[in-house]
Formats: structure tokens, sequence, C-alpha cells
């Protein structure tokens, strides 16, 4: 997880990009802006630019298909900002130039582009330099309302920018250049020419090294129990719990994942495996991300995952039960007297 509550502005500056198939040009800025020059100015444009990634859990990598890092662009031309190769307005403008280029689809908007540099962004626990590159799309109308002398009035800003609807972004975070840095990425397009910002601009491809690995698993696990294993196992909510109570316990009491220990001591019935196996193959296949029989259990995608592993029974709107274990100590029945089910709990101490 991303966290910029702490990070600085080192630069920015603003270019325009057109659409190159529509004979539209771009526009470069020789200049930085002073974002320091105003307070809120600064505080606004932090969290136009970075808000949306606070909820971003996808962490990329550049590539290129020829398995030639320096061959994509953007990458090339961040490892030589970073080295301090290139000063941060010739960067930018190549980026922009480069942007340009792939702008070739008749529906891709023209818009500002806001390449900055940022110090102290947090990335799963540790602080890290990073670049942001965010493009503006989108205009709205907006009323202003002011004081005057006699009272208030009300005027209009045509084509204004709403803070809270970045159109495009990607946080590039300076640590593992040689395996393609850490990327994070937003584009609120839909259509046929939503790809080109991830697929031809930026050349991404999701990370999958231990961190990846143990959320992806986790997270595949979770939703096979919570939406699959049901369509052939006859389960109630307390089983399915039970069922996650077992993972999460495995996951963070194990340092390293062994799929036929795992497949044995969580899911055990080995039909719901064969099922597991066959709901985990599809995960593959659709987000081209394989899965290893064997990796570290990387400890912070645990702890991400955990908040998300539901361990509650919502009984009606009376009671909440919180299971955390031992599921033979949790009886569910019927009382036909009351025509209502209910749960029988055994506990040695009551606190």
């Amino acid at each position: 997880m991303l966290f910029h509550q702490d990070a600085d502005f080192k630069h920015l500056i603003i270019h325009h990009v057109g659409n190159k198939s529509q004979d539209e040009y771009f526009t470069l800025s020789e200049e930085e802006v002073d974002v320091h020059r105003d307070e809120i100015l600064a505080d606004l444009l932090m969290q136009y630019f970075m808000k949306p990634f606070s909820k971003a859990n996808e962490v990329y990598r550049f590539y290129h298909p020829n398995d030639t890092l320096d061959l994509n662009e953007v990458y090339y031309f961040a490892r030589q900002y970073f080295a301090g190769e290139k000063p941060f307005i010739d960067f930018s403008k190549d980026i922009a130039k480069y942007l340009y280029e792939v702008t070739e689809h008749p529906k891709i908007k023209s818009g500002e582009l806001y390449i900055v540099a940022l110090d102290n962004i947090q990335m799963e626990g540790e602080d890290h330099k990073a670049i942001g590159i965010f493009k503006s799309e989108n205009k709205e109308a907006y009323l202003k309302v002011y004081s005057e002398a006699s009272g208030l009035d009300v005027n209009y800003e045509e084509k204004a920018i709403n803070i809270n609807k970045l159109d495009k972004g990607v946080v590039i975070v300076n640590v593992e250049e040689e395996e393609g840095y850490k990327v994070l990425c937003v584009d609120q397009t839909n259509g046929s020419e939503a790809v080109y910002w991830k697929d031809d601009f930026l050349k991404l491809r999701t990370r999958n090294d231990n961190f990846q690995q143990t959320g992806n698993i986790m997270k595949v696990y979770k939703n096979f129990v919570n939406e699959k294993i049901d369509e052939v196992f006859d389960m109630d909510k307390a089983d399915k719990i039970d069922l996650l109570n077992r993972s999460m316990n495995y996951f963070k009491s194990k340092e390293t994942f062994d799929e036929e220990e795992f497949n044995t001591e969580v899911i055990g019935n080995p039909d719901a495996v064969s099922l597991f196996k066959d709901y985990k193959s599809n995960f593959e296949e659709e987000f081209d991300t394989p899965f290893q029989s064997n990796f570290d259990i990387a400890a912070p995608a645990v702890k991400k995952m955990a908040s998300s592993y539901k361990s509650v029974l919502k009984l009606d709107k009376n009671f909440h039960i919180y299971v955390h274990g031992k599921r033979e100590l949790l009886e569910k029945g019927y009382d036909e007297d009351k025509g209502m089910n209910y749960y029988k709990l055994y506990f040695e101490n009551e606190d």
C-alpha cells in the first residue's frame, strides 16, 4: 500500500498533449510550477494526484516484450532521471513527447500532463523517492458563490478540474530498478481507447514477487470460499469462516507457503482441493499471473489482507458472533417451537 501523507513536492511541471491522430499538437513548458508559493494549492494538488492511489492494491512493473527493460521508454526515461543523468525538465519533455507519439486512437482526449518528482513516498513500510505522471482530460463547470456589499452573488468557472476525479495517473517508486520498479497505475477511462495508457504508453505487467504471490493467493482463496465452494458443497456461514480462519492462521504461523501442505492442512477435502485448483487456474489465465507452488510468505501482505478476512456471523439485527477458531465449539440448529435458527456456543470462561 502507498501512503503520501508525509510526501513533499520536489518538482512539478505541466505540459499539454493533444491527439496525434486528430492533428493536434503538444505544448511544452520551459519552467516548473512553484507549488510551495501557496500551501493550500500544494495540499490540493497532492490530494488530486495521490489520493486515488491510496486504494490501489495492484502493484506493477515495467516490462518490454523483448525482455530488454531499457527498450521501455518510460522506464528508460525514469531511470535516467533517478540516476541524475537527465535534468527534471528535460525528462518531463521526453515523457510528454513519447505520450504524444502513442496517442493515436481517435477517441483519446487531449489534456494537461502533470509530471512531478516526490520525496518521502511510503511504499510497503519504507520511504522512497518517486515520479508521478498524471493526465487530466475531462473538464467540468463549477459555480462560485462570493460576497458582495449588497449580499451574495454567483459566478462560474466553465472548464475547471474536479480534484476528486483524476483521469489517468502513474506513480513510479524508486526501488527495485533492475526488476522494473514498483509502479501503481490509475485509469478511469472505459472503452477501446483505454488500453493506451497502461499497455501502449507504460507497458506494465503485474508484479509477481513474494509480496504479490502472498496477497494474490490469499485473495483468490478468500473469493473461492465466499463465492465458489458452496456451489458444490453444502456449507453454512460458520463453515466458511472456519475455512478462512484456518487459512489466516496458516499464513500467520508459516514462513513458507507450500501448496500441498496448504491443501492438506487448510482445505482438507480432496474434492474441494481439486475445485480450488481449477478456480486458481482460471485466475492465472485471466490475469496472466502464475502462482508458484512454494514461496516465502510476505508478512506485510498477510497484514494487509487480514482486514478483508471477515470472521463475523451477523444474526438478523440482534447479534454479531466473532469466530476466531475451533469450529466444533459452535453448533447450529433449528427450534421448531420458535420457528427460528439458533447457534449454541461452548466455552470454559467468561470475561
